[in-house]
């Protein structure tokens, strides 16, 4: 036949690791880890912003790469533009409808004679 246990007898003899886990889920010892549990709260508030803030960082990163990748093929093509616009065979169809013509002779330089007596 079984002999009844008591509570107090029973925990006695399961051991010592029983024992242990019943005096950490106790109430004072539970208000005593409170400050630890919110600390580690808190380290996983502050981990989570980590990760969403870098993320953050990140797309702002590749936006702005992308944008300067734009701008940089859009200088090209300006400067190419620019550059086609400066030849000389360019201006000068440009300048005809305003009644500008190219020179055909060289031009005439003009020297003051003050500054060549007193040389």
């Amino acid at each position: 036949m079984q002999e009844q246990q008591n509570p107090k007898e029973r925990d006695t003899q399961s051991g010592p690791a029983l024992a242990g886990w019943k005096r950490w889920l106790n109430y004072q010892s539970i208000v005593k880890q409170v400050p630890f549990f919110l600390f580690l709260a808190v380290l996983a508030v502050v981990y989570i912003y980590n990760g969403h803030y870098a993320d953050k960082t990140i797309r702002k990163i590749n936006k702005t790469a992308k944008e300067v990748k734009e701008l940089k093929y859009e200088y090209i093509a300006v400067k190419s533009k620019v550059m086609y616009q400066s030849k000389q065979s360019v201006l000068v169809k440009a300048a005809e409808p305003l009644g500008l013509k190219e020179l055909t002779q060289s031009p005439v330089v003009l020297k003051d004679s003050k500054t060549n007596s007193q040389n």
